[in-house]
This record gives structure tokens, sequence and C-alpha cells, in this order.
């Protein structure tokens, strides 16, 4: 078993946004360790999913220790996830032809993502202009069982059919259906709902898969370290920096599963924050600034 230094620093990169956003983790450890490390596509899906055992579960305790899990849409979403992933499964071995059906619905999810990152800055952007903060602390979100239901089982689904994860796509919905919910709470009760789903791929890729325990191993000492540090800054980063890193782990996860080449990707994302960057500093940032004195205008003084 030998250790690889690189994949070591690469799983810390993509550990660090896990950490941070509860996204991006199947769509960029994968191909990470398939595109700039040549490891074999079976071996990488399976190690991946093993290192998750140890890497997701790190994130979540964060969070529960911090008080940004909520307990009950954790519940609704583990009672869909689970199950539906088995059901997934047992479809795709059904269908019999597995590169046409993964292909196809990971088609359709990068699709959802990219959707769901553009409606992300609009909402973003609306939010900015009229002031609007979204951040509802855990006991003020009321749980909605059916539709929180729906997401967990359409992402369960998901994973059992391509084995990849879901991630990115309850977190889209999630925001959707709970528009108030502050980022960190996103994201917790998101890495935590996602153990489970974690526990069971891993059983399947030990029993079924063919796991590299050295690029295992690699992807531990990388990843959960990254993790760590990851949700320590997801649990207590202001909402407004943490909305922005959440939407661009989407929007790569999204333009990855629709089929971007690595160096398309590269330019696209380098470009993306350039972009990103600009609009900051000339729209954001003076928008920011105008809220912060229209707020002091406001607010009264203080009697001597």
């Amino acid at each position: 078993m030998q250790i690889d230094l690189y994949i070591v620093l690469g799983s810390a990169v993509v550990g660090l946004l896990v950490g941070m956003t509860g996204a991006g983790g199947g769509a960029l450890m994968t191909p990470m360790l398939i595109l700039l490390f040549s490891v074999k596509p079976s071996a990488a899906i399976s190690s991946d999913l093993v290192a998750a055992v140890l890497m997701r579960p790190v994130g979540a305790a964060v969070h529960m220790r911090r008080g940004t899990v909520h307990g009950g849409l954790l519940r609704w979403m583990v009672l869909g996830s689970v199950p539906m992933a088995f059901l997934g499964a047992y479809l795709l071995h059904l269908v019999g032809n597995t590169k046409s059906t993964e292909a196809t619905v990971e088609q359709i999810l990068g699709t959802a993502l990219l959707a769901g990152a553009g409606a992300m800055v609009l909402r973003y952007y609306m939010d900015s202009r009229e002031g609007q903060r979204r951040t509802a602390q855990v006991h003020e979100i009321i749980a909605k069982p059916l539709p929180t239901l729906a997401i967990g089982m359409i992402g369960g689904l998901i994973v059992g059919m391509t084995s990849v994860g879901a991630g990115s796509l309850m977190i889209v919905l999630l925001l959707f259906l709970y528009p108030m919910i502050g980022a960190k709470q996103l994201v917790g009760t998101d890495l935590s709902q996602a153990v489970p789903l974690s526990l069971a791929a891993a059983a399947g890729a030990l029993i079924f898969g063919h796991v590299d325990f050295g690029v295992t191993t690699s992807l531990v000492l990388g990843s959960v370290p990254a993790v760590l540090v990851g949700s320590l800054l997801s649990s207590s980063a202001p909402d407004h920096y943490l909305r922005p890193v959440i939407t661009f782990v989407i929007f790569a996860s999204g333009l990855k599963y629709v089929g971007v080449g690595t160096t398309e990707l590269g330019w696209i994302l380098a470009a993306t924050l350039a972009v990103s960057l600009g609009v900051w500093l000339v729209a954001v940032r003076p928008l920011r600034r105008a809220d912060e004195q229209r707020r002091k205008l406001t607010v009264p003084e203080a009697p001597t």
C-alpha cells in the first residue's frame, strides 16, 4: 500500500470545499483521481466512496456540535434517501445498460445543477438589492415533511443509479423549499444526511467494487483534516460569504456532469471567478455599503 502525496494534496483541496459547502465531493474527487492521477475509474469510484465514510461524519460532527443541523429536515431526508438509494441500484440492474443510463442521469443532474446555480445567483442579487438577509436559525425553520421527504428520495435515487453524490442537488432544492434557511444550517444538514448514504454506498463498494487501499488512505489523509477545517469555517462564517462559495461549487459540479472537459472546465471556472470578482467590486460591494449606511441612519441613537 503506497501513499501518494499528490493525491493527499488534491483531496485536501476537495475536502475543504466539501466541508465548506456540503457539496462537490462526488463531482470533484473522482474526476480528479481519474484525470490527474490516472486511477482506473472503478477503483477511483470505489476508493472515493470508502474514504467518504470517514470524511463526511467529521464535517457532520462539527455542525452537530455547533447546533447547525436541523433534526427535522435530517430525519425526513434520510427516510427518503436511504431506501431510494437501494431502489436506484436495483433499477440500474434491471435496465442493464449501465454506462448509457448513468450518462443520461448525469446529464439531467448537471442541467438541473446549472439551472439551480443560475437561480441562486439571481436570488443572491435580488436579496442584495432589497437588503434581505436569509439567516433563519435552526429553531425558526419548520420542516415540511412531504416535500423534504421527496428531496431525500430524489437524491437517494440518483446516488443509487450513478454512484455519485447528490449533495449539490439536495442543497439547491432545500434552498428553494426553505428560502430563509441560513447557509451554515444548510451545509450542516446536508453533510449529516450524507452520512448514512455514504455508509451504504461504501458497503457496496467494499463487497462489489475495486477499492485501491493506497488511494483510499491517501484520500483519507488529505480530505479528513481538510473537511474538519472547512466545517469549522462553514459553521461560523457569515452567510453572505458562504453562499457564493456554495453556488460556485454547485456550478462546477453541474459543468462536470454535463460533460465539460477538464481543460475547458478549468478555463470556465477561472473566467467565472474573474467575472464574479469584478461584479462584486463594481455592483455588490457598493450596494452592501449603501445598505449599511441606511441601517446606521435608521438606528436611533442611544439616549445620553
